[in-house]
């Protein structure tokens, strides 16, 4: 059988590089991509992995570098495309009256917009039975949400999810797998320092649970330990 293939969006640092280093550990093929051309955890990842590991570079929110990726994996093609995207602003507290127009405007383009334009994009790239991804999260549910609070990212996570759900709805028919992953509160420059999950705890989970649902066709809501989560 050939190398399986993953292509992540947004592998520099954090999750993405941490789903980057766990699929090469089981044996995949990874293109990861950057918004930096040089000295990311990547990058030194790939010095470690040079043949398994192939450095592009994406800032997802620019549509010419997004169509000029996609012109240079012409000929290229992923059993799992996974979309790592996520920023705040920058007082996470302020309720969404206080929040500032443009800060509103760069997290859900950052968020919610700019990760289905990569997929509507690149879907073309995943395998007829293979996956697409996004890196969702718990705090984008809806039926969750019981105290407020980090009140713009909740909302941009939410309208990811409404986003992915029209695009599974518009390709119900087919038979690839879907996910919107929930990864837990996990320690990274995003989730903070009182975080109470470490990236060594969840990543090989979140990854396991992906695995798992390949081959399972249609959209599900998952958090990393591969429970659905409430919309």
């Amino acid at each position: 059988m050939s190398q399986p293939r993953i292509l992540i969006i947004g592998a520099s640092r954090g999750l993405g590089h941490a789903m980057a280093a766990q699929f090469l550990h089981k044996g995949w093929h990874v293109t990861g991509t950057v918004r930096a051309d040089a000295g990311t955890p990547l990058h030194a990842l790939a010095a470690q992995h040079t043949d398994a590991l192939d450095i592009e570079q994406l800032d997802i929110r620019d549509a010419a570098q997004l169509q000029a990726l996609k012109q240079r994996l012409d000929h290229r093609h992923f059993d799992i495309l996974f979309v790592n995207a996520g920023i705040t602003n920058r007082d996470p507290n302020q309720t969404i009256g206080e929040v500032s127009t443009e800060e509103f405007i760069e997290v859900m383009l950052t968020n919610a917009l700019s990760p289905l334009r990569v997929i509507e994009q690149l879907q073309d790239k995943v395998t007829s039975d293979g996956m697409i991804g996004i890196m969702s999260s718990g705090q984008g549910s809806i039926t969750d949400n019981t105290r407020g609070q980090r009140e713009l990212y909740r909302g941009s996570k939410a309208a990811l999810n409404m986003f992915m759900r029209s695009y599974a709805a518009r390709h119900a028919s087919g038979q690839r797998a879907m996910v919107l992953m929930a990864p837990g509160w996990v320690r990274t420059e995003l989730g903070g320092a009182d975080a109470p999950y470490s990236m060594d705890e969840n990543v090989p989970k979140l990854v396991n649970v992906l695995l798992e649902k390949m081959g399972r066709p249609g959209l599900e809501y998952l958090d990393f330990r591969g429970d659905t989560v409430p919309w």
